[in-house]
């Protein structure tokens, strides 16, 4: 099925099904995430782009789609808080590789 969807040319995402993507930026993926997939979401329409970069200090680089382009909003190595469509979502970057410091 997959095969026949990429022979098609089928989108992957459709927007109005999806909010937000958030990807986890890894040596093998960082050129995708960020330039293939930035563009194919864009096009798909998806509104909220993240990418979490887990390497040395965690940071997230948040976009969000205007216009059919995504602007960036936030870029932050701490706790963030974004409004995703009406609901505020809270992530803590260093809670997620256990990096808090006391």
């Amino acid at each position: 099925m997959k095969v026949a969807a990429v022979a098609a040319d089928i989108p992957r995402a459709i927007g109005d099904d999806v909010s937000i993507t958030v990807e986890i930026l890894s040596p093998g993926t960082r050129r995708t995430d960020r330039v293939a997939k930035f563009a194919e979401y864009a096009e798909a329409g998806i509104e909220h782009y993240w990418l979490v970069d887990l390497d040395a200090t965690p940071t997230l680089t948040a976009y969000r789609l205007d216009s059919g382009r995504y602007e960036l909003v936030a870029e932050d190595q701490s706790e963030v808080r974004i409004d995703v469509t009406g609901t505020l979502v809270t992530l803590d970057l260093p809670a997620l590789t256990g990096s808090i410091s006391h």
